[in-house]
This record gives C-alpha cells, structure tokens and sequence, in this order.
C-alpha cells in the first residue's frame, strides 16, 4: 500500500505549564477524540482521530507538506512523509486555522499541525494496548512513565504490529521512544527525545491509470495483485531536545532542536497503466534506488509579558532553522506487458535494477521574526508578526550540474478578535507565508521530486459564539498559491494558480451531560487560472478538491455503567479527478459505529474499545493524483483493549 496516504492520514490536548501542547502521561483507557476535542478542525488522540481536517487537508492544502509542523508549538521540520513521530512520544495533534489558530505567534497560511508530547508522569505507571482488525492486523504498545529521582522521569514506549492493508497488502513494524524529563532548578525543564520506526515486507499496492477520460474498473477489496516482492523498507527516526527557561517573572526563554531521518532501504509502485473499461491493461512496476533524507530544525524563541491592568502584552523575538538534505530520481521503470483486473502479477524478482544516479537537495533556511500578541479583558485580542525569511536551495541533477535558487521575502501575519458580548467574539485575519509544495505525484516523470517553495496568502474571518457547553465557530477564508498540474511530457509542474475561497464551521461541546458532539463542515469554491504558458488542458477546478466536506461525531454515555456509544457520519461532494475536470469521483457517504466499555481488569482500569467503519460497505476512489487512482476500505471492524497500571 502507498505510505504516503497511509502515513498522512495517521499523522496526532491538554495544555501544561511550561509547554502549551504538551501533557503529563495519562491513562491510555481515557482516549476518546470527541469528548477531548475542542472544535472540528482536526483533532486526535491516541487511536481516535476526528475532524473535517487533518495533516494532509486542511482548506484544500496540505499543513504537513508546507512545512506547517510544531512541537509543542515550535518550528519542526519533518524529513519525509514517512518519518513522523511515533505514537507512545504524542499525546495529541490538533489543527490550527482561523479562530483556532489565535495567540499562535507565527501563524502559517496553510494551517498549523501542533503536536502535542506526552511527558511522563510524577509516578510510575505504564499502559499496554492490545489491537486488531478484521483485516487481519494485530498489534501490541506499551508506554509508559519511571521516576528516576524527584527531577527526573523517563517516558518509554514500544509498538508491536502487523498491518493488513484493506486492498490486501500488510506490513510488520516497529518502534521504540524514550523522552527524558529533567527539572533542574524551578523554572527550568529540559526534555531530550528519541524515537525510530522500522518497516519491513511493506507490499505497494496497486494503483489505477485509464487510459481515457473515465474512471477505471478496479480490484475486488482486499484482492493484492501486484507483484508481492515489491516491498517497502525503511527506517525513520526522530530525536530532538526541548528546553523551557523562566529568566525573570516575566521572561521565558524556549528552545527546540529536532533532527529527523527518513531512510527508504527500497521502494516501488505498482501500476495497472492503460486500463480499458474492461479491465484490462498494462502492469507496470517502478523501482526507486535506496534514498536518504534528513532535516535538522528548530526555533529559539524569547517571550516577555507586561501586564498592565486589563491589559496583557506578549512580545516574542524567534529565530527559526532547517537544514535539510533530500534525495530523489534514478527510478527504474519495468513493463511487464498485458494485465488485468483479478490477475496476479506473478513474476520473479529482477536479481538488479536498473537504477540512475539520483539527484540530490541541499536546502538552508533562517527565519528572523517579532511577535506581538495583545489581549485586553472582555474587550479582545490584536496580534501581528513581521519576519525576514532568507532561503537558498540548491539541486543537483545528473548531467544538468547545479541549480540554486535564493529568495529572502517578508513575512506577515496579523489578526484581530473582538468581544461583541460575552459569549460572542468575531475575528479577521491575514497572513503570508513561505510554503513547501510537496512532492510530485509517483504517477509523473519526476516522480517524489520535491517541488518549489511558494508564497501563499491567506485572508480570514469569522465569529465564534458560545452557548452554554456548546462552541459554535464560522468563518470565511481565502487562500491563495500556485497550482501544479501535469504537462505534455507528463513532468509535475506549475501550471497555474490556485484561489481557494470558502466557508468552514465547527460545533462542539455537550449536548446534554451524557451527550457530546463535535460536528463540522467546509463548503470551498477553489478556482484555478491557467499560466500563460502552460500546456495541454487545465482546468478551472483544482485536482481531488471536493466542494464540500460535512462530518458528525456524537458520543453518548449509556445508562449501562461503563458503556458509552459512538457514531460518526462524514459525506464529501464529487471532486475532479483529472486536471482537464472531464472525470470526477462521486460523492461519498460514511457512517460509522463504535462502544467504550470502561472495566476494572484484575483491579486495573481497562477499555474495550469496537468500532465499525463503513457500515454501508461502498469502496469508492481515491484519487492520488490526476488520472492515478487508489481504492477506498470498504466495511471493516477494528477493536483494541487499553489496561492501565
């Protein structure tokens, strides 16, 4: 199966004194994603995730491929889209946009990913997680918190699986994580970090290219029929060192240093290319040489406050930083002729592969900044920031020599939030950021080559309105950035520019004290002008960008003792499949269903936790690029068993 959806779909809130995002180790059996999310826009725990939002999505852009991640609310650049942290280092991830995103210093156009650590407890205890699938995965974590001494704790963790994939493929994995929490002296804490993910038998599924302007035939769920040597294998490993310094009363200084590999041992895709309506078409595998990434990031950060009756001012000065290495190219593409759908490609693995000589990125940035974060007491809040970006990358391509690139813009952000009554607030924003574009897409020639870092602007608006325990959050936004698309020699590239302009809403809180909800929805008008200088047919709709997207989580707490059901209903209006807008995938309903049962297990908390996803059973599209098609799961069941100690 792809990493790349997979991985993105995984990506991860409670606040703590010294580092707002981060919590102290709790109990595993406590999970539960709509009675601990704060409003719709993304939001997940443990293993339960919600929201009209994620890493990969949010405002029809990508936060984790523009470069939009956060530690703790510090600048972390991630290495590949592969190399995210390990599940027992986070104890949540959230998404940051409009209102949301106020009081964040900095804000990115493009949304921001805040990963929150979990750090451990101030006394031992340990939580095991057991898992299943109706696919066949299984799986084993434990994680938990040691004091060493009354100033230092260790937080460990260690995952077990095997994941089978619901177009048939599976994997094994891996990792392990340690976080250190040492608290010196008061007003000082440092945490150092370390985890590593190991893939192994990792199958590439199929995917999907017709050879006209329709949607393909595709394989019966859980039916891999590519070549089953073609297997993923990598490793990933992130360390970083959090520290946090109370210089005076009103002074903090923070800093975060992170260095993230990705090492992709081996790689491939399989491809039916040319599919005909019947089914039938061309199999195709490619091969990529063993590369490596690594980034090293951070952000040093000072933080002074002046309080001044109602009054709260909050100045940061920051510098941020990545260095970042990338390697990509050298594929080796092999044609195994005639195919079809409900065959298996049963072939022997080629003893070599005939690989290129991959290319290679050197990429520096430094970002200056000032921010100013203002709040007066029931009137409201004025923030801004200015910052001085100075960025060079260099690419080197074989034959080609080198290419450097250099741009050293202004960056701007600023928002406004006021107080109409108690209980309603409205806000406006703008915002323009330096923005990664991602990769291309495995279907193009340039297949996983980094694509350029663009300027993106944002305007925003909207009102938030509390009523009782419920959170009722809207608004407006307007996106603007270049858009890539295929051209005539089928190289990824800009070909345009995209405007995405719409409307998002957030409902959240209890309903009754037994009933929760967390509902939401984004309507996007996304608009895309055709460079002048671009060839073949573009488009005036953005490629796999739905119109709208609705979802509804209610968790309610049954009269049974320990027992609380669930449900979450998500429906996505048709989207363009193809750059030219001639194919679309059809709209899509979802429902799901899942229990909590809360027990003593030999005097131990304990949760059972079943969920059905996709009741109604439809598979469906998934486009991964314009003409490249994946399969969606169809009806799955999936359960684990959370003990705490």
């Amino acid at each position: 199966m792809s990493l790349r959806p997979r991985l993105a779909s995984k990506i991860i809130a409670a606040a703590s004194a010294c580092f707002p995002g981060s919590a102290l180790a709790q109990s595993r059996s406590s999970d539960n994603a709509v009675t601990q999310a704060e409003d719709a826009f993304g939001f997940s725990v443990g293993r339960e995730s919600l929201g009209i939002y994620n890493a990969g999505n949010a405002r029809g852009f990508s936060p984790s491929s523009a470069g939009n991640l956060r530690i703790d609310g510090l600048y972390y650049d991630q290495a590949g889209f592969a190399a995210s942290l390990v599940s027992p280092l986070v104890n949540s991830t959230s998404i940051k946009v409009g209102l949301s995103a106020q009081g964040y210093p900095f804000a990115a156009p493009s949304g921001i990913v805040d990963i929150g650590l979990r750090k451990p407890a101030d006394k031992a205890s340990a939580s095991v997680v057991i898992n299943g699938d109706s696919f066949g995965s299984s799986g084993l974590e434990v994680d938990g918190s040691l004091p060493i001494s009354s100033t230092l704790s260790l937080a460990y963790g260690l995952v077990l699986s095997r994941v089978a994939f619901p177009d048939g493929t599976d994997n094994l994995n891996h990792s392990q994580s340690l976080l250190l929490r040492w608290r010196p002296a008061k007003g000082i804490e440092i945490i150092p970090f370390w985890s590593l993910y190991n893939d192994y038998n990792d199958e590439a599924g199929v995917f999907y290219i017709p050879a006209g302007r329709f949607l393909p035939p595709l394989a019966k769920p859980h039916a891999f029929e590519g070549a089953r040597w073609a297997d993923f294998r990598f490793t990933a490993t992130n360390h970083g060192l959090l520290s946090n310094v109370t210089l005076a009363p009103n002074t903090v200084l923070r800093l975060g240093v992170f260095r993230s590999v990705q090492d992709q041992k081996s790689s491939f895709t399989n491809i039916l290319a040319n599919e005909q309506p019947d089914g039938t078409g061309e199999r195709i595998v490619i091969a990529d040489p063993p590369t490596k990434n690594t980034s090293v990031s951070g952000e040093v950060r000072l933080t002074h406050s002046i309080t001044d009756g109602p009054r709260l001012h909050v100045v940061h000065l920051s510098v941020r930083e990545r260095n970042a290495h990338r390697q990509f190219g050298g594929s080796d593409v092999i044609d195994y002729g005639p195919g079809r759908i409900g065959e298996i490609l049963n072939v022997p693995k080629p003893t070599s592969f005939d690989f290129g000589e991959v290319s290679r990125q050197h990429l520096t940035q430094t970002t200056y900044g000032v921010a100013y974060d203002g709040r007066w007491r029931n009137v409201g809040e004025i923030s801004f920031s200015v910052s001085k970006a100075r960025y060079k990358k260099t690419t080197t391509v074989p034959g080609d020599g080198h290419v450097v690139a250099r741009s050293s813009p202004w960056l701007y952000n600023g928002t406004i939030a006021g107080n109409v009554t108690k209980t309603i607030t409205l806000y406006a924003g703008y915002a323009r950021g330096l923005e990664e574009s991602g990769l291309a897409p495995p279907s193009a020639a340039n297949r996983n080559s980094p694509l350029p870092t663009i300027i993106t602007t944002q305007k925003d608006a909207g009102a938030r309105i509390v009523l009782g325990t419920l959170k009722l959050t809207g608004g407006v936004f307007d996106l603007t950035r270049p858009y890539f698309g295929f051209d005539s020699a089928n190289v990824f590239k800009q070909v345009g520019t995209v405007e995405s302009r719409g409307a998002e809403f957030s409902i959240s809180g209890n309903v009754t004290p037994q009933l929760n909800i967390v509902a939401g929805g984004v309507f996007i008008n996304g608009k895309v002008t055709r460079d002048a200088g671009a060839q073949g047919v573009v488009g005036p709709k953005p490629v796999g960008l739905s119109p709208h997207q609705l979802s509804l989580n209610a968790n309610w707490k049954s009269p049974l003792k320990g027992l609380e059901l669930d449900t979450t209903v998500i429906n996505r209006a048709p989207a363009p499949a193809t750059t030219d807008n001639l194919v679309y995938i059809p709209a899509k309903w979802r429902w799901d269903f899942g229990t909590h049962y809360h027990f003593k297990l030999a005097k131990h908390d304990a949760t059972l936790r079943l969920q059905v996803f996709n009741i109604t059973g439809g598979t469906g599209y998934n486009v991964q690029g314009s003409n490249f098609y994946g399969q969606n799961p169809s009806r799955f069941v999936q359960g684990f068993l959370s003990i705490d100690f």
